[in-house]
């Protein structure tokens, strides 16, 4: 019988850009088992609801994530704005829309960067980061900020983008499609990548059903799961399609993140030919009373946000679960019968942000 260790993994790993913990039990060079330890960074942002008034809380809903800032104020003040009732004028919800899907670009051309410097190509994350700058640069002409953006508010957005500029913005984002096709040929069919990835951390289509798998971690095992199908803002007059692999192990999840970078530049370009004129924003009176869970699709898949009011200024209760928190049991059955090389590998793939994790 082999000799069974116990390695502890995180929180601070040279391949891991997380804080994360697992104690992994080995038996020679095998992964039998892998015990997560979560809450190792706590920012208590949940329990802040009861001190700031509802309107300015978007701020630190905006907060809770740097890569998937936006989409956590898009998911606050579609909550609010179902329980009080406000009805968001069309121009705002395609200019949402439209920020969302530079969001979900710039996250996975990043995590496209620091998986390939965790397969030692750091020519790969510099490339990947040097055409990141492109996204954040409209961000930053567009919102004034570029990673918290801050532009999101109840009743629709700060501000507006007009139409010149985002015809400009979708024959940059034409430029950009066209050197990540160059930089995801290299990534998707490098033998060393493949080699490193295909067949490894394997989780079935219906292990990931069972578990409750969400984003480019269920579609890469085979569910077509996307809430934006659901048609929250602007995405009922888009026409999108889940992006799915049937392999279900690393290899796939690469192709999903890869093949959405470009489903993210499509959308925006039919946003930016449908979006109609208009306010951006309605006038908000009242206080909340009631609750409401508002659903979202983040770069990493579903999140949740259940907004309680009371009548009051301040909400009597804000919770929510991120993707992440939903995917680790999954990422745990990946990572049994794996190998110790592999562990980084499989992780780097679940795309982790346990910022998101810790609120």
């Amino acid at each position: 019988m082999a000799h069974r260790n116990i390695i502890p993994l995180g929180p601070q790993h040279p391949v891991l850009p997380e804080p994360i913990h697992f104690d992994l039990v080995t038996e020679d060079e095998w992964i039998v088992d892998a015990i997560p330890s979560i809450s190792y960074v706590h920012r208590g942002l949940e329990r802040l609801v009861e001190t700031r008034d509802f309107l300015d809380f978007v701020h630190v809903a905006d907060r809770i994530c740097g890569l998937c800032s936006f989409m956590h104020s898009v998911g606050y003040c579609q909550a609010v704005e179902e329980i009080m009732g406000i009805e968001v004028p069309p121009r705002a919800l395609y200019l949402r829309t439209i920020w969302a899907e530079l969001s979900r670009l710039h996250s996975h051309i990043f995590w496209l960067g620091v998986a390939g410097d965790a397969f030692g190509f750091e020519s790969l994350f510099m490339q990947a980061l040097r055409l990141r700058e492109q996204v954040l640069n409209i961000f930053e002409e567009t919102t004034g900020a570029r990673v918290i953006l801050a532009v999101c508010k109840v009743g629709g957005t700060r501000r507006d983008i007009e139409n010149e500029v985002l015809k400009g913005i979708v024959d940059r984002l034409g430029g950009l499609g066209v050197a990540l096709k160059e930089l995801g040929d290299v990534f998707i069919n490098d033998y060393s990548v493949q080699h490193r990835l295909s067949g490894v951390g394997f989780l079935s289509r219906e292990d990931a059903h069972a578990l409750g798998c969400v984003g480019p971690m269920a579609r890469a095992s085979g569910l077509a799961m996307d809430l934006r199908l659901t048609g929250y803002a602007a995405y009922r007059f888009l026409e999108v399609e889940p992006v799915v692999e049937p392999a279900g192990d690393c290899y796939a999840r690469c192709l999903v993140r890869i093949r959405e970078m470009f489903q993210s530049i499509e959308l925006i370009s039919q946003a930016a030919g449908k979006i109609p004129a208009g306010p951006v924003e309605v006038k908000v009176t009242g206080a909340p009373d009631g609750e409401y869970f508002s659903r979202v699709e983040q770069p990493r898949g579903e999140v949740i946000h259940y907004v309680k009011g009371n009548g009051s200024r301040f909400l009597q209760r804000f919770r929510v679960r991120v993707p992440t928190f939903s995917n680790i049991p999954a990422m745990i059955k990946a990572l049994k019968g794996s190998e110790l090389a592999d562990v980084p590998n499989i992780i780097l793939t679940l795309d982790p942000c346990i910022s998101c994790t810790e609120r």
